[in-house]
């Protein structure tokens, strides 16, 4: 008998299974119908999480690439299906995390009429992708889905969309061969590494910065014991603070948004920079006026995995082509002539009087907070927030000690955190997992608390509530004073809200409160696989670690 040929929709899953793509984050829908059905017969290989919110699953998809290095898919359907997870693309752009997005498009004798929901994505797409296509025909649909997951791990990672036609997906072609996919990393040439060596020995105040992806944990670890060895200060850049361990005797602090001053003048006086993996982007120069392009004032040299990012916006004095955790293994198994224990001590010791807790309006203290979550969750846990002043007090104030431990959006996308603590917990089970999340963050992804709940998702979700937009209200209390318009919001009753979707939840109205409640929370979501949340009543005028609103 001649065995029956498969249609598209069967190839584009076989296909991702051959090259090592297992998870997916969907909202159904009917344009891709076909997908769904050929993903019925792969439930044992390939595992499909079902969203409330194409946000929401674009934005777990995201995560999950981010925390494990390998892509996900994602698959929403046509028209408000893309558009809705256009966020999660963005964010996939801007932080060069590898992703799939699969979008239903209409059938192609509809095509060019406007046909209901038709959207053409090559256009719409084009800037927030490294790759953006259409597949006509399904006897090269395997050729599409293998391109896709090639390009979006090459180089700088980044999201890939395909737009699947309806009819394509049903017709039947020959089952293409397939060889899997292996990422190629760019490696560090042996006269790059001489000129690096050459450079950190002439160099009398050094500041290296981490950042970017393609880090391992064994390249992070070997980055730690070159740097512990020569007593080299290192900062990591805005929302990487898990690429070195928080107490490392060389760590000086992130510089993203509301750094250190000290570790910002550190920077300012350095006589070399070394940034091995970040695109140096406008938070971690702060606007660009840290290290002032086209050639900063400090000697620069840059390291990054995407060829086409050297140069783009810096003159460095030495670019290398590298991926960064290939440079830093390499790097560490060379040996300096200098070392530099004045500066590293002096680093740290700023570093540790900037996170020492500081003095907050009303009852419950945020740094004091996160002093007491850390304590408890252990070094393993694994932290996540989406965009907001409340986000300020994590990043200064909770010590990171682990690879992998902090997922947040160098995008600035709110909404985040929830969705991605959800992919964390469904990608590393075993390890604790903490949201961060502002009452107005929180609200724009909450309905993902019910994708939590059906996959026993057992996060912690912490909601600071200050009854208002605070990164917005910050700004327009300095530009505006006393012209308080369309940033204030109304919000439920937290609590409630979370006990609905059958999590626990309790209210935390003083600092006191919260580590008993802590306790309780990550007790129960560990124990009983379910989520908790507390929801954390802050004082309004608590907008940030370093002003209040009454000081503005």
């Amino acid at each position: 008998m001649t065995e029956t040929m498969p249609t598209g929709a069967e190839i584009l899953v076989e296909t991702l299974i051959a090259h090592g793509v297992e998870q997916g984050f969907c909202v159904p829908g009917e344009s891709y119908l076909a997908v769904l059905d050929a993903l019925y017969d792969a439930r044992d290989r390939f595992r499909l999480v079902t969203c409330r919110h194409e946000a929401g699953a674009a934005n777990m998809a995201e995560a999950w690439g981010k925390f494990t290095g390998a892509p996900a898919a994602c698959f929403v359907t046509r028209g408000p299906g893309a558009t809705h997870a256009a966020i999660g693309v963005h964010t996939a752009f801007q932080d060069s995390t590898p992703m799939i997005l699969f979008v239903g498009q209409v059938a192609s004798d509809q095509r060019d009429r406007e046909a209901f929901q038709e959207v053409d994505y090559r256009q719409m797409f084009a800037p927030l992708a490294k790759w953006v296509a259409e597949v006509d025909r399904a006897d090269r649909v395997g050729e599409y889905v293998a391109r896709a997951v090639a390009t979006a791990t090459a180089g700088r990672p980044g999201p890939v969309v395909l737009a699947l036609p309806e009819d394509m997906l049903t017709q039947a072609a020959a089952r293409p061969a397939q060889r899997p996919h292996a990422p190629i990393q760019a490696r560090p040439a042996a006269a790059d590494l001489d000129a690096v060596v050459a450079r950190l020995n002439q160099a009398r105040r050094p500041l290296a910065i981490l950042g970017g992806f393609g880090w391992t944990a064994e390249a992070v670890a070997a980055y730690a014991g070159f740097a512990e060895r020569h007593s080299l200060p290192t900062a990591v850049a805005f929302r990487f603070q898990d690429l070195i361990d928080n107490d490392h005797p060389a760590y000086a602090g992130d510089l993203g948004l509301g750094a250190n001053p000290d570790l910002v003048e550190r920077l300012a006086r350095a006589d070399l920079v070394l940034a091995i993996g970040p695109r140096l982007g406008e938070v971690t120069t702060g606007g660009y006026t840290r290290l002032v392009p086209p050639v900063a004032e400090q000697a620069l040299i840059h390291v990054h995995a995407g060829a086409e990012e050297l140069g783009r916006v810096y003159q460095a004095d030495l670019r290398v082509h590298a991926n960064p955790g290939a440079f830093a293994a390499a790097l560490a198994a060379c040996s300096l002539d200098r070392q530099w224990p004045d500066e590293a001590r002096a680093a740290v010791r700023a570093r540790d009087a900037w996170r020492q807790p500081v003095a907050a309006p009303g009852a419950v203290n945020p740094a004091e907070i996160w002093a007491a979550m850390a304590e408890r969750a252990g070094p393993d846990a694994i932290v996540t927030n989406g965009a907001g002043n409340f986000a300020a007090w994590v990043h200064r104030f909770h010590r990171y000690r682990r690879f992998r431990s902090q997922l947040a959006p160098t995008s600035g996308a709110m909404g985040y955190g929830v969705p991605a603590a959800v992919a964390a917990k469904l990608a590393a089970p075993q390890r604790p997992v903490i949201c961060a999340a502002g009452d107005g963050d929180f609200l724009m992804s909450a309905s993902e608390l019910a994708t939590a709940a059906q996959y026993r998702a057992g996060v912690v979700f912490l909601v600071f509530d200050n009854a208002m937009y605070g990164t917005i209200r910050m700004h327009q209390e300095k530009h505006y004073p006393g012209r308080v318009s369309a940033t204030g919001i109304d919000n439920p009753d937290f609590v409630m809200l979370a006990r609905a979707h059958g999590a626990h939840a309790e209210r935390v109205d003083s600092t006191a409160a919260f580590a008993p409640a802590f306790d309780t929370a990550l007790a129960v979501a560990e124990r009983e696989q379910r989520p908790a949340l507390l929801h954390i009543l802050l004082d309004p005028r608590c907008i940030g670690p370093t002003f209040t609103l009454k000081k503005l």
